[in-house]
């Protein structure tokens, strides 16, 4: 639970700093279309910084759900691979990087998945 929380916290802190940067370090450096790249990133960063925290605050009401644990963790891993590849696909515009995106999706979609499924068992 405890984790969670912090976790997402801790990529919320990033997802605001990394959105500033975006907006006065990278405009006019890179091409628009990299730079919307970069927003979408903090976007999904941003999103499913709170995603973790609801986690985290369900946990506390239902510690043993592995379902919840397992969104939790697939919502981290989903932060690193959609948005960690649109940082680095937007600063280095190496254009295969966007192979990685997709997997996050996944990642994100199935982490949600299992809220729906945990709240559709526990609630």
């Amino acid at each position: 639970m405890k984790a969670f929380i912090i976790i997402g916290a801790i990529n919320a802190l990033l997802s605001v700093g990394l959105g500033a940067f975006g907006a006065h370090g990278l405009e006019g450096k890179i091409p628009d279309k990299y730079l919307e790249t970069w927003k979408t990133g903090v976007t999904y960063q941003m999103f499913h910084s709170t995603g973790l925290i609801l986690i985290g605050l369900l946990l506390g009401k239902f510690p043993e759900s592995s379902l919840l644990n397992w969104a939790g963790w697939l919502m981290f891993i989903g932060i690193i691979l959609f948005a960690g590849s649109l940082y680095i696909l937007a600063v280095t515009q190496i254009k295969v990087l966007g192979a990685i995106t997709p997997l996050g999706g996944v990642a994100f979609l199935t982490a949600w998945l299992l809220v729906i499924i945990a709240a559709w068992k526990w609630m």
